[in-house]
């Protein structure tokens, strides 16, 4: 195990530089002039970030782990280093408290530590001055292409945020895919090229299998002894714990992956949970991957022939532009943006969401794989689990809750924007420009869910048909008087207007049955 150290060196360390624990970058921006004969570093695991929401084992495991990794690079490199872990005895629980303890026995002239990424940690950081009497410097996180400062600038006078917009801006300001002031290929966007559904594939590529160490296997010992009735499994655990092994994943992603994961990333296979997606967010959020030098090796992967344009200006998109803006809209308007509910939903998450015991397949398919892997990809839990949550009426601080909790790389600066706003439709259209609302015949035709699902997608009332279809028509109708106003409903509005009266009637009566036994404790 790795121990607690520093203690009785008061009068060597000038800074105390503190890492949190989605700091595990040699880069960053913390140890800017540090000095290895006077300064050392704090990082610690604390029940307080642990318990904060029920997080997955395999989350607080991977987490943890990386945490002890990280700590052993920088003791290999000449750092002082004071760790504590979760189980020591003297752990006081919590961030202020093991500052606290570390300041007391270490005395250190001044604290030094890179801008947390969520605000409820910025809050607690910025009360240390004043509480410890010590100087505490707070810079900037350079793992991000743009700072705060500069999406404020950016959304100053706009009424609505489009992402497309900024992503723009941000190609132009990384010159990723550029051919002077245009991009390459002549659009911005290859969006249109990437939504083919997948077929069951036996010569797709098989991931890369890491291994776990002693390290990471006490951690799993510790996380089981800790967290037992935490959501999830800690079994087949197959997260890298070190940024070299992350960057061989994502070397394995770019060579192997990459050129298919456009045409198919919106695809959903029940035998075939990951396809073509990198399940590199968990290492470029954690720090091990630099997401600038992640992109321009994807770009020369298609300037050198080895991955079509539409695979890789997707790809792209997802980390300049998704990534950089959903944090942009965090931080511009946190304090009230997580209690947004534009709908006026109130209904409680339904019990499947942690059980997966449900008759729907696609539900049931994605609870399951996020059981078992701390991982859906964004259709999954757009599509299927958050599309269920939103026609559905669920209470959108329960669902981000939820996300929160479920996912190994959901941090609350990008899960709130993502789960709020995209997917709950929350904000009011802030981020979207609609709802990501959709019947089971958008489901069946990017999945093959609904071949082995006792519900009839074909069906839109009655008990044997797919709950999304008539969920979905009900939305519509009971939200009509917010909703029609926004033109890139009309069409569903106008097919609405010319159903059959009793069939429209059949439909509000058939999700009513259903939104009652939903709400019922055993659910459906």
């Amino acid at each position: 195990m790795l121990r607690d150290e520093g203690k009785g060196e008061a009068a060597t360390v000038e800074t105390l530089v503190f890492i949190l624990g989605d700091q595990l970058s040699h880069s960053i921006s913390s140890l800017d002039g540090f000095n290895s004969a006077s300064d050392a570093i704090l990082m610690c695991e604390v029940m307080a970030e642990a318990t904060y929401v029920g997080h997955h084992k395999k989350k607080i495991a991977f987490i943890f782990s990386s945490m002890r990794h990280f700590a052993q690079e920088l003791r290999d490199r000449g750092y002082h280093v004071r760790y504590v872990t979760i189980d020591d005895p003297a752990n006081s629980g919590s961030f202020d408290g093991e500052l606290r303890r570390a300041v007391s026995d270490m005395c250190p002239k001044s604290i030094q530590l890179t801008e947390p990424g969520e605000w409820r940690v910025h809050e607690i950081v910025c009360g240390w001055q004043a509480s410890l009497n010590t100087p505490v410097k707070i810079v900037e996180d350079k793992r991000f292409i743009c700072s705060k400062a500069e999406f404020a600038a950016w959304a100053a006078g706009r009424k609505t945020f489009v992402m497309e917009f900024f992503y723009r801006e941000m190609r132009r300001k990384t010159g990723l895919l550029m051919q002077g002031d245009e991009p390459v290929g002549g659009k911005w966007n290859f969006d249109t090229e990437n939504r083919r559904p997948a077929n069951p594939d036996m010569f797709r590529p098989e991931r890369r299998v890491t291994s776990q160490d002693a390290v990471t296997d006490e951690v799993i010992g510790i996380v089981g002894r800790l967290f037992p009735d935490n959501f999830g499994e800690l079994n087949d655990f197959n997260f890298a714990v070190t940024s070299s092994e992350a960057i061989r994943i994502s070397d394995d992603f770019l060579r192997n992956h990459l050129a298919e994961f456009g045409s198919t990333q919106d695809a959903m296979l029940a035998d075939d949970p990951f396809l073509n997606h990198s399940l590199l967010s968990f290492y470029i959020n954690v720090g091990f991957i630099d997401p600038l030098d992640l992109c321009r090796r994807a770009e020369s992967a298609y300037l050198d022939g080895r991955a079509p344009l539409n695979s890789v200006e997707g790809f792209i998109r997802q980390i300049i532009g998704w990534r950089e803006y959903m944090r942009g809209i965090y931080w511009l308007s946190m304090r009230a943006y997580r209690e947004m509910n534009f709908f006026n939903s109130e209904r409680p998450l339904p019990a499947f969401y942690w059980s997966g015991e449900t008759d729907m397949n696609c539900v049931a398919t994605v609870v399951r794989e996020t059981r078992a892997n701390a991982y859906a990809h964004h259709i999954q839990r757009l599509m299927i689990t958050g599309n269920f949550a939103l026609i559905a009426g669920v209470d959108p601080r329960q669902v981000h809750e939820w996300y929160l909790e479920v996912y190994a790389d959901a941090y609350e600066w990008v899960e709130v924007p993502n789960v709020i706003g995209m997917s709950q439709f929350a904000d009011g259209g802030i981020v979207g420009t609609k709802p990501y609302a959709a019947s089971g015949k958008y489901i069946s035709h990017m999945s093959d869910y609904c071949a082995n699902c006792r519900f009839s997608v074909e069906k839109r009332t009655g008990d044997d048909a797919c709950p999304f279809n008539f969920l979905y028509w009900d939305f519509l109708a009971r939200n009509r008087n917010r909703l029609s106003v926004n033109r890139r409903l009309s069409r569903q509005y106008a097919n609405w207007d010319r159903m059959y009266e009793a069939d429209r009637v059949e439909i509000i009566e058939s999700a009513a049955r259903y939104l009652s036994k939903l709400s019922q404790p055993e659910g459906v």
